[in-house]
């Protein structure tokens, strides 16, 4: 087949191949998306929810970017809940159980709506070099089509290996097929690969459940939503349940032991640590006599249950036996067994922060393929490598985000600088500006950078261009703002706050822990009559701002000082082995990443601060 050629090839349409695609073609990107099945593109596999702590704020800077996740999670999601209420603003993380069915359907008619793509629906067994350039993809049928980058965002396809108690088939998920060739192409070209798993539990029949014996977990009263843009409100919303496992659940489970294939060692790849399987949990905690189950429901129509916090590759029958002993899973029918999967990835030191790798110009790796677990993960890998693939073949400076950017930014860092040798999964603790990175204000961060590549668009700018602008109203509001110690000391006293004897600003209240400005205005008229205009986003924002002030100007200042290391280059290939005053690890690391800048080479593993001491002397420094 003769075909023209193409700027993108994305191979793989998981939810890194999706955001990929979509990225690189609105950016005026000729793309072409291949997958081995067009019915499963952007596939829920494990649980039908987006977002999540940390992995909620990774939404919404996809979104603030101009990315397509927050917004098809919006249309789609049967229930919205603000996660970390309690805590600060730093740790509010929002949370959407989707409906599986129409999200999927929500992507591939986003896709097919998308001017510059095109698809093709077949099995990727390699990818063209010439001259250590990738051109090209070769098909299962032979096709070659060509391409100026390509992008591979295989998932767990990758030599995958499905485990059900001692039976273990080829599959890149269940009922579908998995993908070979490729690991032995990019192995013949000198890349590094290795194993790991991940797995999930099984679906069942809602009608079977007493839910009456379990707990209800509804969403906001008030939900929220995950996109910048004006994408629909979520008016009803379907409750989730939980359960718990107990000590006849477990006793049924350690009779699987035996045939377990993580415990019989069958299973080699390492599976992520705040994921694990059930039987995993019943043998690292053994004194604990039970665990949390969460009885999910998979959209509006279906009858099909996700059974979170039961993931298991024990035998089926096992699964079967121990799901009933749960409380409201008496007479529970299963519509098929969990079970754990294997497969490929490449350590992403092999990566450059463009997601770019190092052997092969103009090929990029995103999602799995790298080591992480999680849509949320491979969602903005995806978008990331579409934009610098877009950027490469049109001679465009590359697109990097720093820690201090966004958690996007921290994720690609650190999966590039330290590896992961265990799935890689994005918390709040692993952002050391994580004040500065709240969910609320991606758009502020973001959405400026994502207009400027020609992404986000005119109407999203003038989102934030508004809220900027309410945003420092409502603030200088409060800062004139004068209260009189008639008009709130009853209520400073109910709340158990110190009354105040003179006369002083909204500011000052608003600063207290125990005091939100919701509360303020509703003790005060005129401050409820001065803030009718401005919408809950500004107010939000403006609280905050108030309310962490100096804490903020901290965060500035220590990012900025960071800044400085990031941006002393360093230009051309090293010669670290002629440092001797490198500590032995630092030079092997530092042979192997490369890096880039000074700030780049502080957070690889293994370089401590007198190694950086060291080369920014050998670098004039």
């Amino acid at each position: 087949m003769q075909q023209e050629e193409y700027d993108v090839i994305v191979v793989g349409a998981g939810h890194a191949g999706c955001e990929a695609a979509a990225a690189a073609a609105n950016m005026g990107s000729k793309v072409l998306l291949v997958t081995m099945n067009m019915n499963t593109i952007a596939q829920m596999s494990c649980n039908p929810a987006m977002g999540g702590v940390a992995k909620g704020q990774i939404v919404r800077e996809v979104d603030a970017l101009g990315g397509q996740s927050g917004i098809i999670t919006d249309k789609t999601m049967i229930q919205f809940r603000m996660l970390n209420r309690s805590k600060g603003p730093a740790m509010w993380s929002p949370r959407a159980q989707s409906d599986r069915m129409r999200f999927a359907e929500e992507w591939r008619l986003t896709l097919e709506q998308t001017l510059n793509v095109d698809f093709w629906q077949e099995a990727v067994m390699g990818i063209l070099v010439e001259n250590d350039t990738v051109v090209g993809v070769k098909t299962q049928l032979g096709i070659e089509f060509r391409g100026k980058a390509v992008v591979l965002t295989n998932g767990t396809f990758l030599n995958g290996l499905i485990h059900i108690g001692e039976k273990q088939f080829g599959g890149g998920r269940a009922a579908e097929s998995r993908s070979t060739g490729i690991t032995e192409q990019l192995k013949e070209l000198g890349f590094e690969a290795g194993r790991m798993k991940t797995g999930t539990p099984p679906r069942v029949d809602g009608r079977s459940l007493d839910y009456s014996k379990m707990e209800e977990q509804p969403g906001d009263e008030v939900p929220s939503k995950f996109s910048y843009l004006d994408t629909p409100a979520l008016v009803k919303q379907r409750p989730c349940y939980i359960t718990y496992t107990n000590p006849e659940v477990h006793e049924i489970l350690k009779e699987g032991f035996e045939k377990s294939p993580m415990f019989q060692g069958r299973i080699k790849g390492l599976g992520p640590r705040y994921c694990p399987s059930v039987e995993d949990k019943i043998n690292r905690f053994a004194d604990k006599d039970r665990h949390q189950i969460f009885v999910e429901p998979e959209g509006w129509s279906t009858v099909e249950v996700y059974v979170n916090g039961f993931s298991s590759s024990l035998p089926e029958d096992v699964q079967y036996r121990a799901l009933r002993k749960i409380a409201g899973f008496e007479n529970a029918k299963m519509f098929r067994p969990g079970y754990a999967i294997e497969y490929d990835f490449f350590p992403p030191t092999q990566l450059q922060l463009t997601l770019e790798t190092k052997r092969i110009s103009n090929l990029y790796f995103a999602g799995q393929i790298n080591g992480t677990t999680g849509y949320e993960e491979a969602a903005c890998q995806g978008l990331m490598a579409g934009i610098n693939a877009h950027n490469k073949v049109h001679g465009k400076e590359p697109f990097i985000l720093k820690r201090s950017e966004a958690y996007i930014g921290v994720l690609i860092d650190d999966l590039v600088n330290k590896g992961t040798d265990e799935p890689y999964r994005m918390f709040t603790s692993r952002a050391e500006h994580r004040l500065l990175l709240r969910q609320d204000n991606a758009d502020l961060r973001l959405t400026p950078l994502g207009y400027a590549l020609g992404l986000a668009s005119e109407e999203r700018m003038e989102l934030v261009r508004e809220k900027e602008r309410q945003t420092q109203e409502v603030v200088k509001l409060l800062q004139n703002h004068g209260i009189e110690p008639q008009e709130i000391n009853d209520w400073l006293q109910e709340i158990g706050s110190a009354i105040i004897h003179e006369k002083t600003r909204a500011v000052n209240l608003l600063r207290r822990p125990n005091v939100d400005l919701p509360a303020l205005a509703r003790v005060l008229p005129g401050l409820t009559l001065a803030l009718t205009p401005y919408g809950p986003e500004a107010l939000e924002q403006a609280e905050i701002l108030v309310k962490y002030e100096s804490y903020l100007v901290k965060e500035h200042q220590q990012a900025a000082r960071v800044q400085e290391l990031e941006n002393f280059q360093i230009k051309g290939r090293l010669d670290y082995k002629a440092m001797p005053a490198l500590s032995h690890e630092a030079r092997e690391k530092l042979l192997k990443i490369q890096p880039e800048t000074l700030g780049q080479a502080s957070r690889i593993s293994g370089v401590s601060p007198a190694d950086v001491s060291v080369l920014m002397v050998y670098l004039g420094r």
